[in-house]
Protein backbone atom coordinates (compact mmCIF):
# COMPACT_ATOMS: atom_id res chain seq x y z
CA UNK A 1 0.00 0.00 0.00
CA UNK A 2 2.71 2.53 0.75
CA UNK A 3 4.29 1.33 -2.29
CA UNK A 4 1.23 2.27 -4.04
CA UNK A 5 1.07 5.57 -2.37
CA UNK A 6 4.67 6.84 -3.32
CA UNK A 7 3.83 5.73 -6.70
CA UNK A 8 1.20 8.23 -7.24
CA UNK A 9 2.95 10.77 -5.53
CA UNK A 10 5.94 10.30 -8.00
CA UNK A 11 3.53 10.16 -11.10
CA UNK A 12 1.77 13.74 -9.57
CA UNK A 13 4.77 15.19 -9.02
CA UNK A 14 5.82 14.24 -12.57
CA UNK A 15 3.11 15.42 -14.04
CA UNK A 16 2.77 18.68 -12.23
CA UNK A 17 6.25 19.34 -13.07
CA UNK A 18 5.63 19.06 -16.10
CA UNK A 19 3.26 21.22 -16.22
CA UNK A 20 4.84 23.70 -15.02
CA UNK A 21 7.21 24.08 -18.10
CA UNK A 22 4.51 24.43 -20.28
CA UNK A 23 3.44 27.26 -18.84
CA UNK A 24 7.24 29.19 -18.76
CA UNK A 25 6.94 30.29 -22.25
CA UNK A 26 9.79 32.37 -23.14
CA UNK A 27 8.05 34.35 -26.28
CA UNK A 28 6.64 36.38 -23.72
CA UNK A 29 7.46 39.31 -22.71
CA UNK A 30 8.89 39.05 -19.27
CA UNK A 31 9.57 41.58 -16.88
CA UNK A 32 12.58 39.52 -14.64
CA UNK A 33 14.79 39.66 -18.02
CA UNK A 34 16.73 42.07 -19.61
CA UNK A 35 15.17 43.31 -22.71
CA UNK A 36 18.05 41.79 -24.79
CA UNK A 37 17.40 38.45 -23.21
CA UNK A 38 13.73 38.74 -24.61
CA UNK A 39 14.14 39.99 -27.57
CA UNK A 40 16.31 36.76 -28.15
CA UNK A 41 13.96 34.68 -26.50
CA UNK A 42 11.56 36.11 -29.34
CA UNK A 43 9.19 38.01 -27.07
CA UNK A 44 7.19 40.70 -29.18
CA UNK A 45 8.97 44.58 -29.78
CA UNK A 46 5.73 45.84 -28.88
CA UNK A 47 5.34 43.89 -25.55
CA UNK A 48 8.45 45.56 -25.03
CA UNK A 49 7.49 49.04 -26.11
CA UNK A 50 4.15 49.00 -24.42
CA UNK A 51 5.97 48.03 -20.86
CA UNK A 52 9.31 49.77 -21.00
CA UNK A 53 8.42 52.40 -23.59
CA UNK A 54 10.53 52.67 -26.69
CA UNK A 55 12.83 54.70 -25.79
CA UNK A 56 14.21 51.82 -23.38
CA UNK A 57 15.08 49.93 -26.91
CA UNK A 58 17.34 53.05 -27.88
CA UNK A 59 21.20 52.49 -28.45
CA UNK A 60 21.43 48.72 -26.96
CA UNK A 61 23.24 46.32 -29.10
CA UNK A 62 21.56 44.25 -30.80
CA UNK A 63 21.15 41.95 -34.18
CA UNK A 64 24.51 43.93 -35.69
CA UNK A 65 24.30 47.02 -34.43
CA UNK A 66 22.83 49.68 -32.33
CA UNK A 67 18.58 49.84 -32.45
CA UNK A 68 17.84 53.80 -33.12
CA UNK A 69 14.30 52.56 -34.42
CA UNK A 70 11.14 50.52 -33.40
CA UNK A 71 7.99 50.68 -36.00
CA UNK A 72 5.29 51.52 -33.20
CA UNK A 73 3.13 49.39 -35.86
CA UNK A 74 4.69 46.29 -36.46
CA UNK A 75 7.46 46.32 -34.07
CA UNK A 76 9.91 45.70 -36.78
CA UNK A 77 13.47 46.93 -35.37
CA UNK A 78 16.37 48.79 -37.15
CA UNK A 79 20.24 49.11 -36.01
CA UNK A 80 22.97 50.81 -37.10
CA UNK A 81 26.62 49.96 -37.17
CA UNK A 82 29.50 52.62 -37.83
CA UNK A 83 31.65 51.05 -41.03
CA UNK A 84 34.31 53.78 -41.76
CA UNK A 85 36.86 51.61 -40.60
CA UNK A 86 36.67 50.44 -44.18
CA UNK A 87 37.93 53.89 -45.03
CA UNK A 88 36.24 56.60 -46.87
CA UNK A 89 34.48 55.80 -50.37
CA UNK A 90 33.16 57.12 -53.47
CA UNK A 91 29.68 58.00 -54.57
CA UNK A 92 29.75 56.42 -57.66
CA UNK A 93 28.81 57.75 -61.24
CA UNK A 94 26.95 61.39 -60.39
CA UNK A 95 23.63 60.96 -62.45
CA UNK A 96 20.62 62.40 -61.72
CA UNK A 97 18.06 60.95 -59.19
CA UNK A 98 15.65 61.58 -56.83
CA UNK A 99 15.65 58.75 -53.67
CA UNK A 100 13.30 58.75 -50.91
CA UNK A 101 14.48 60.20 -47.36
CA UNK A 102 11.50 57.88 -45.38
CA UNK A 103 12.96 56.01 -42.51
CA UNK A 104 12.85 52.40 -43.53
CA UNK A 105 13.84 53.35 -47.69
CA UNK A 106 17.39 52.78 -47.15
CA UNK A 107 17.33 49.38 -49.20
CA UNK A 108 14.97 50.42 -52.37
CA UNK A 109 17.92 53.57 -52.24
CA UNK A 110 20.48 51.42 -52.10
CA UNK A 111 19.58 49.19 -54.76
CA UNK A 112 17.93 52.00 -56.79
CA UNK A 113 21.38 53.85 -57.08
CA UNK A 114 23.17 50.50 -57.58
CA UNK A 115 21.23 50.23 -60.67
CA UNK A 116 21.68 53.53 -61.58
CA UNK A 117 24.91 53.32 -61.71
CA UNK A 118 25.11 49.96 -63.38
CA UNK A 119 23.26 51.80 -66.06
CA UNK A 120 24.87 55.11 -66.65
CA UNK A 121 27.12 55.62 -69.63
CA UNK A 122 28.44 58.97 -68.80
CA UNK A 123 32.39 59.13 -69.77
CA UNK A 124 34.65 60.27 -66.95
CA UNK A 125 32.74 58.57 -64.19
CA UNK A 126 33.72 56.14 -61.05
CA UNK A 127 34.85 53.36 -62.68
CA UNK A 128 34.54 49.75 -60.55
CA UNK A 129 32.37 48.41 -58.22
CA UNK A 130 34.19 50.12 -54.94
CA UNK A 131 31.72 52.88 -54.21
CA UNK A 132 29.52 53.25 -51.40
CA UNK A 133 26.41 51.43 -52.33
CA UNK A 134 27.77 48.46 -54.23
CA UNK A 135 30.22 48.23 -51.27
CA UNK A 136 27.24 47.45 -48.76
CA UNK A 137 24.90 45.76 -51.13
CA UNK A 138 27.52 43.26 -51.48
CA UNK A 139 28.92 43.23 -47.72
CA UNK A 140 28.31 40.14 -45.27
CA UNK A 141 29.26 41.94 -41.96
CA UNK A 142 29.05 40.39 -38.41
CA UNK A 143 26.82 37.41 -39.12
CA UNK A 144 24.14 39.47 -41.41
CA UNK A 145 24.08 40.10 -45.32
CA UNK A 146 21.34 42.15 -45.80
CA UNK A 147 22.51 45.57 -44.94
CA UNK A 148 22.22 49.19 -46.61
CA UNK A 149 22.85 53.09 -46.36
CA UNK A 150 20.09 54.95 -44.57
CA UNK A 151 18.08 57.43 -46.22
CA UNK A 152 18.21 60.90 -44.71
CA UNK A 153 15.53 60.43 -42.03
CA UNK A 154 16.89 57.00 -40.94
CA UNK A 155 20.67 58.98 -40.04
CA UNK A 156 18.40 61.63 -38.39
CA UNK A 157 17.30 58.93 -36.23
CA UNK A 158 20.61 57.70 -35.90
CA UNK A 159 21.44 60.52 -34.32
CA UNK A 160 18.34 61.71 -32.24
CA UNK A 161 17.92 58.43 -30.72
CA UNK A 162 21.36 57.30 -30.22
CA UNK A 163 24.41 59.22 -30.75
CA UNK A 164 23.40 62.47 -29.69
CA UNK A 165 22.90 60.35 -25.91
CA UNK A 166 26.35 59.19 -25.99
CA UNK A 167 25.37 55.91 -27.03
CA UNK A 168 26.80 53.77 -29.86
CA UNK A 169 30.37 53.58 -31.21
CA UNK A 170 29.61 55.53 -33.99
CA UNK A 171 32.20 58.05 -35.23
CA UNK A 172 31.73 61.90 -34.98
CA UNK A 173 34.64 63.07 -36.76
CA UNK A 174 33.44 61.41 -40.33
CA UNK A 175 30.72 62.71 -42.96
CA UNK A 176 28.78 59.90 -43.32
CA UNK A 177 27.25 58.61 -46.94
CA UNK A 178 22.68 58.67 -46.97
CA UNK A 179 21.30 57.14 -49.42
CA UNK A 180 18.68 59.99 -50.27
CA UNK A 181 19.37 62.15 -53.15
CA UNK A 182 17.58 64.61 -54.80
CA UNK A 183 18.63 65.45 -58.53
CA UNK A 184 22.90 64.98 -58.18
CA UNK A 185 22.92 66.49 -54.31
CA UNK A 186 23.39 63.75 -51.97
CA UNK A 187 22.80 63.96 -48.10
CA UNK A 188 25.66 63.35 -45.74
CA UNK A 189 25.40 63.82 -41.83
CA UNK A 190 28.51 64.40 -39.39
CA UNK A 191 27.38 63.11 -35.81
CA UNK A 192 29.59 65.96 -34.31
CA UNK A 193 27.04 67.92 -32.24
CA UNK A 194 29.04 71.19 -33.01
CA UNK A 195 28.01 70.20 -36.43
CA UNK A 196 24.05 70.66 -35.44
CA UNK A 197 22.69 67.42 -35.82
CA UNK A 198 20.95 67.82 -38.61
CA UNK A 199 21.54 65.56 -42.02
CA UNK A 200 23.00 68.28 -44.83
CA UNK A 201 23.57 68.54 -48.52
CA UNK A 202 26.69 67.34 -50.00
CA UNK A 203 28.69 66.53 -52.87
CA UNK A 204 28.80 63.24 -54.95
CA UNK A 205 32.22 64.26 -56.10
CA UNK A 206 33.81 63.87 -52.29
CA UNK A 207 34.86 60.36 -50.05
CA UNK A 208 32.70 59.43 -47.31
CA UNK A 209 32.17 57.12 -44.51
CA UNK A 210 30.08 54.73 -44.39
CA UNK A 211 27.02 53.91 -42.30
CA UNK A 212 25.43 50.56 -42.60
CA UNK A 213 21.69 49.55 -41.29
CA UNK A 214 19.76 46.61 -41.18
CA UNK A 215 15.85 46.06 -41.09
CA UNK A 216 14.06 43.37 -39.19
Amino acid sequence: MKKALLLLMLVSFIFTSCDKEEVLDLTIFNSELSIIQNLNNGAPTLDIVEALGVESLYGLEFGGGFIFYVDLTDGTIMVAADYSDFGVVAWGDVFEMDTSPSIGDGLLNTQQIVEGNANDNGEGEFDGDNYAFKVVLDLEYRNYDDWFIPSKNSMQAIYDNVSSTGLGNFNDNVAYWTSTKEGYSPYVMVLDPSWGGFVNFGCCCDMSGLMIVRKF
